[in-house]
Formats: structure tokens, sequence, C-alpha cells
């Protein structure tokens, strides 16, 4: 990790006492705390935060990872702020950040000095929060981040097997944030600064408050009401928990939302619409605010942070994601519709980072949730206004998107010219599927983009993510036939020979997802063999709160169909399938063949361990 001698620790937002007094501020207006280490970087969400209510001259303090299990020290060190507490678990759901797929603890965190576990509790919000409010009972919790965001509503919870209520609820926050949080927080802040309590903050969009009852939600003429099947219902009745979700995910992929009302108990949750996507001049200013890009100096000698290492010479160029994934949370946290940065922005940032004193030259990613959608959007808007698809290109892409590449050809390159920098890599995902049109082919702005991605701006290894070969699991997905990596490779190839390279192709695949059956896998397996992959990028398929997929998982029913689906859940099953991928390792061949006897597939045997069919 790189020790700067050069930037005063004032050049990050305080962390102690000791870094507000040497500010000389006897009151913080807003103290937040983070499961996170304090990385001052425009991909982590509490400094983003952080940075925003210091440039609206607030005086703004992080507590990052506070120790939980001792006196509570770190929760009374900055003492009460003037407006109120803000909570995030991080930029990570804390139960992805400690439990494999299988339920087994994992032995790293990723956004610790170290790498080293157990800085930070199971559902740090709701442990954050309690703590808090117990210390400070009258000061006001506002909570944000990925884990609040996707638990608003009644949610599946995987790891404790059983739904729970909203996160407000069960942490007695007072506020919820969902989403990308500047423009909600900038207003919640703006408001409170005149002197209005955040409990009369009711109208305020992208956030989630409770009433004791209809009479505190205010009439909005510009907003119309939905109500969802309560939480007593959803506890009693899978079929109508899963009908939420479908009312849910449509709401969030609207650009005129309704707002989502859910009785629990004697209290609804009211859930406001989210604001418009951020314009580029908004996005600019967020990213533009003046981050230090490093971690704070009290971890300089406590080791890397994983989390940091990895994106510290990448760019963020735009947020959101059309692809609608089953399986994905993006659209619901970050929004479905795209909100990019200007070019002038990201080029300043590369800038920056060309003069960074460890830099070596080399940009390892610039991109988003997807590297290729930068500065996509509706050719008419007015028709985006009225859609409420999960997805923009799925089952086909929409004749309405604009999926023109030009834009990302010209900013590599312009990137690239930057002085000090070397090479760029794009290191995010690729949606290959916005490459092809209608018939299978590849237009001119896309076959331009294509060729020089490959040629130029991979990092020896292209990330693409097919997730799956059977048709049927791919429809549940919301993913394009398989039949089009195929025809991926093939130019990646053609590139590769053309341009004297030696590049992989890596795809992605899921292993357990809703859907997914033994023979599937067998038919993933026999796949990959005639092409001669050997799969090292595979998971399997974890349940998180807000996806299609889970809801599939916990109720039985596809949410927008009712109808039903398979899903392995035992451990046996799931280990049934993730072992498909490895069907080149001996000490996985006879467990293969002993699972597809048992599901008479003989055929499939022969196949994947007789001689490979190309």
């Amino acid at each position: 990790m790189m020790i700067s001698g050069q930037l005063p620790v004032t050049a990050w937002l305080p962390t102690s006492k000791k870094e507000v007094n040497q500010r000389g501020w006897d009151e913080l207006d807003v103290i937040l705390f983070t499961g996170d280490a304090y990385i001052d970087h425009p991909s982590f969400g509490a400094a983003v935060i952080g940075r925003l209510l210091e440039s609206l001259g607030l005086k703004v303090a992080i507590v990052p990872q506070p120790n939980w299990r001792d006196d509570l020290r770190d929760f009374k060190k900055l003492g009460t702020p003037r407006l109120f507490f803000g909570v995030t678990a991080g930029a990570m759901d804390s139960m992805v950040n400690h439990y494999t797929a299988n339920k087994r603890i994992r032995h790293d965190d990723a956004y610790t000095p170290g790498n080293k576990p157990g800085y930070r509790p199971d559902y740090p919000t709701i442990v954050y929060t309690k703590i808090l409010k117990e210390l400070f009972p009258d000061v006001p919790v506002v909570l944000g981040g990925i884990e609040a965001s996707l638990r608003r509503v009644t949610h599946y919870d995987y790891w404790q097997d059983k739904l729970r209520p909203s996160i407000l609820v069960e942490s007695g926050a007072d506020m919820l944030i969902y989403g990308m949080g500047e423009m909600p927080i900038r207003e919640v802040c703006r408001l409170m600064q005149r002197g209005v309590p955040l409990s009369n903050l009711k109208n305020i969009p992208q956030t989630v408050f409770l009433a004791d009852s209809m009479e505190e939600v205010p009439p909005m003429k510009q907003w119309q009401n939905i109500e969802l099947f309560s939480h007593e219902v959803c506890l009693e009745d899978k079929i109508q928990y899963a009908r939420n979700f479908r009312y849910i995910e449509e709401e969030s992929n609207k650009l005129n939302a309704r707002r989502i009302l859910q009785q629990v108990d004697s209290q609804i949750v009211v859930v406001n619409p989210p604001y418009p996507p951020m314009t580029e001049e908004e996005m600019d200013v967020s990213f533009d605010l003046p981050y230090t890009r490093l971690p704070h100096p009290r971890y300089f000698q406590k080791g890397d942070i994983p989390a940091f290492e990895m994106i510290k010479f990448s760019i963020n160029s735009h947020r959101g994601c059309f692809g609608g994934c089953s399986f994905c949370t993006i659209s619901a946290h970050q929004g479905k519709f795209i909100a990019s940065r200007s070019e002038k922005s990201i080029l300043k940032e590369a800038e920056a980072i060309a003069k960074m004193p460890d830099f070596k030259g080399h940009i390892t990613d610039v991109g988003g949730p997807s590297a290729n959608m930068y500065k996509m959007q509706g050719k008419r808007l007015e028709i985006c206004n009225n859609c409420k698809r999960p997805s923009c290109i799925y089952p086909k892409v929409c004749s309405n998107l604009d999926t023109n590449h030009q834009p990302m050809t010209d900013l590599y390159r312009n990137i690239a010219k930057v002085e000090g920098i070397k090479k760029l890599s794009i290191g995010s995902g690729i949606r290959y599927d916005m490459f092809f049109d209608e018939n299978g082919n590849i237009p001119e702005d896309k076959m331009k983009y294509a060729r020089d991605l490959i040629a130029n701006y991979v990092s020896g290894r292209l990330k693409v993510a097919p997730e799956h070969t059977s048709d049927d699991v791919l429809e549940i997905m919301r993913k394009p036939s398989f039949k089009l990596f195929y025809k991926l490779k093939k130019l990646f190839d053609q590139v590769n020979r053309e341009k004297g390279l030696n590049q992989q192709l890596i795809p992605y695949f899921i292993s357990s997802h809703p859907g997914s059956k033994p023979e599937d896998m067998a038919n993933l397996a026999v796949e990959m063999k005639s092409m001669n992959f050997q799969l090292e990028q595979v998971q399997d398929f974890t349940p998180t709160p807000m996806t299609v997929a889970t809801e599939m998982y916990y109720s039985g029913v596809h949410p927008y169909t009712l109808k039903e689906s398979f899903t392995a859940k035992s451990k046996d099953e799931k280990l049934n399938q993730r072992q498909f991928f490895f069907w080149y390792k001996k000490e996985y061949q006879q467990q293969i063949k002993s699972e597809l006897l048992r599901i008479g597939r003989k055929d499939l045997i022969d196949n994947l361990f007789g001689k490979a069919k190309r």
C-alpha cells in the first residue's frame, strides 16, 4: 500500500476526536458509520456521501468499522451530531461478504486492512443502528448502502431462511435512502438546515419512512400509490409474496414510478418513488469531489485493503444497468437507466491517476456494472417514460435503445493518449449480446468497438458472462442464447490470429440457478468440453434480496407467471450441480457418472467422458 507523505491527515474526512479537533470543530453536523474501512475514493459509498455533505458546508466525520463488542466507545467518541447519524453496512452486502453460497463462513474481508475478517457484525445496518438508538435515542438515524437498499420492504433472507420485514422496522432507524444516495441526502440536509425535523420529511423521492396511519402519508399529486400485500400476508402465503415482487421490480424500473405502501403490523412502510437518473452534470459533481483516492492514513501500517487495490487504477464511467438479469441486484440499487459522466470528467480522473506516485502506467478498467453501456439511453425518452420492462435488451434489444458504441471507442482512445498512461484494459464485464442485430450480425459501430476492444484493451483475458448454456435456464435468467457466445468466440479468435495475440476469453457460469437441473449442468459441461474450456470463473447461485431468482428460490414460482420451477436447494443438490464445472478433474468424475445414472442420462456420460465432439 502506498504511504503518502505528501498529504496531511486533514486531507481526509476526520475519523477520530483528535482529527476533529485538528480542524478546529466543536460540533459535527453528520456522523457516518460504515462497515468498511474508510477509503476516500468515489467507488466507496461512505466517502461519496461524506464528501458530498462536506461540499454543502457541513462538518462531517466517518467512523469506519466501529467495535460493537466492547464498551461501545467507537459509537460515543465523536459525540452527538447536530443533524443525524448515517449508517451503512458498506459497499457490499454483509451476509454475502461473510458467507459462501453454502453458508460457510469466509475467512477474509476484502474491505478490511490485511484482508482480515471479523471487523463487522452480520447485518451491521441493524446492529449499528440499535446501538446508536440506545445511546442517543433522540438523534435521527438515516440508513443507506446496498444492504439497506435491498431490504426496504418484506424480503427473503437466505441466511436465516425466512421472510423479514423492512429493515426500517427491524433496525429502528428513522429514514432509509435507497439506491445511489446523492440526490435524496442533499435534499434531506437542505431541509434540515432550514429547521425542518427529519420526522417531517415524508415527500422526498427515493426515501423510505414508517407511518402509523395513512393520515401520516402526505398526498402527492404527481405520485400514485400502489399497496403491496402486507408483511403478515406474505408470511402466510408465498404466492402473494411472489406477486409483490413483480410490482416492486416494475416500479423500480419505471421513470414515473408509483409510491409503494406495505402494512407491517400496525405500521405502514412508505417507499417514495426514485429521483430521475442523475444528469451528466450531476454525475460530474459527485465524481469531481476532492477525494484523495487513498485509504485513510490510519491503515498505512495495517496491510493492503484488497477492494481498494483492485480498483485504485480504474475509472467508473457510468452507473446503472438495463440488462435486468434475474439473479442481479444492480438495477434494484443503481437503477435500470444509465447515468454517465462527461468525457471531460473521466479524462480529468485519468490525469489524476497518472500522477499517483505508485502508478506504473496501466489503467485497469473503465466501465460500470456492464462495461459497454456508457452514454446509452432511449432514442425517444417519451417512450421510456411509459416503459416498465425489467430489461432493455431481453428478450431482444429494444428498438428505442441507442446502442451506439462509438462514444466508448472514442473514450478509450482519448484516455490512452493521457500522458503517463501506457496501457488501458477493460476489466468490467461486456454485454456482448448488444453487439448483434436481430439476424446475428454485428453492425459497423459495434464491430469497430469489439475489434478495438479485443485488439487493444484486453489485459490477457476478456471476461464475459453467458451464465449458462440451457435455453430454458437462460430464459429465466433473462440472458441471450448461448449461440451468441459461439459468435463472440469466433470473432475473438479471429482478431487474436490477425494481431498475433494469445489472449483468453473467460466465461462466467452459475450453477443451481432456479430452473437449472442436473442434466442442464451436464450439457453445460459437454459444451465446455467441446470448446476446450476448463472453467475457473464459476459460482453457485446465492439468493440475495430483491431479485427474481431469489423469489423463485423461496416461493417456488416465477413472480411474473406464477408457474412452478425446480430449484436446487439442499447442500447435496447444489454440490451435484457445481461438480459439473469440474468434469475434467478425476476426483469428480465418478460422482458425476453416478449422478447422471441416477437421473437416467447415460447418454450424457458418453458425451462428457467419451471423445469430444466439436
